[in-house]
């Protein structure tokens, strides 16, 4: 009976490491790094949560904005759904009136559809974006501060 206490004893640890490398773990609360300054205005930060690989065919990123940043305008080779978890932003998708959007609220994006979408004037931003893996983001026109400024003015309470 002593050797199996002692045999069990020794084993356990060795299980619940064993257990605990066969996961990949990441964190969206973590803060990731300061995004270039490129395709938007202000700053970002960018978290790489889930990236698509072999086994995943897709991306999960994190990004906050600071209040008064906004991305350009873009589309994607996939769906995009966009999950914000802090803040308030605005969207809008070519051809549509932007919306505010705040935490909680849940958007999908359609494959090809460009858009855009950043913190509003006086609100940081955070949400999580889920994307297809297969294809870069491609960039299509600026969005330049006067005409987020017009949103803003647009969407003024």
């Amino acid at each position: 009976m002593k050797k199996l206490i002692v045999t069990v004893l020794f084993m356990l640890p060795i299980c619940v490491v064993a257990q605990h490398s066969d996961y990949k773990v990441s964190s969206y609360k973590e803060e990731g790094f300061k995004a270039p300054n490129t395709h938007y205005i202000g700053e970002a930060w960018l978290n790489g949560v889930l990236q698509a690989d072999d086994t995943t065919d897709f991306n999960i990123t994190k990004a906050t904005f600071k209040a008064n940043s906004t991305l350009d305008w873009h589309k994607h080779s996939s769906s995009q759904v966009l999950i914000y978890v802090d803040g308030e932003g605005y969207y809008q998708e070519r051809g549509k009136e932007p919306v505010i959007l705040k935490a909680g609220d849940v958007i999908k994006c359609d494959k090809d559809t460009e858009h855009w979408h950043a913190s509003t004037k006086d609100s940081d931003v955070t949400y999580l974006a889920i994307y297809g893996g297969e294809q870069p983001t491609t960039w299509t026109e600026v969005v330049t501060q006067e005409y987020y400024d017009s949103v803003a003015d647009k969407l003024k309470d």
